[in-house]
């Protein structure tokens, strides 16, 4: 099945018209980027900031920000390890209260494994397994 709709694909992207092809947006360089989006009320124009996003000066995710009308909803933080893979994330709720602290193991194809959730004592709360299957024949 996974064979017949990529041969699906593919003839559909070769059918399309030169125009059509090649169309992707240009790749965003995210060094030292923060991406700030807004909710605007098509009623009277007011806007509202909804999320921030942050990444540092080698374009890794460093923290996002989740705001509603009262202020954060909730704030993540990323750790990263030499790898480049993120091994530790914080979640913060909308106090700006450290709730959860999430670390990761990956396996040998650089798939997440293992998550490990700590409470902000450091208290082993619940573990996260992940499993991949693949239908490739």
């Amino acid at each position: 099945m996974k064979r017949i709709l990529t041969l699906i694909a593919l003839s559909l992207a070769l059918s399309a018209p030169a125009w059509a092809q090649n169309t992707a947006a240009p790749k965003i360089n995210k060094k030292n980027l923060v991406i700030k989006e807004w909710k605007t009320d098509p009623k009277n124009g007011a806007k509202a900031l909804d999320h921030i996003t942050t990444f540092d000066a080698a374009g890794k995710k460093i923290e996002e920000i989740e705001y509603n009308s009262y202020g954060q909803k909730w704030r993540k933080r990323y750790e990263y390890g030499t790898d480049g893979k993120c091994t530790k994330e914080y979640l913060y709720n909308e106090r700006n209260k450290l709730e959860t602290v999430r670390k990761y193991e990956y396996n040998e194809f650089g798939r997440k494994k293992t998550q490990y959730n700590y409470d902000p004592k450091g208290k082993l709360v619940s573990i996260k397994v992940f499993e991949y299957l693949t239908e490739d024949a």
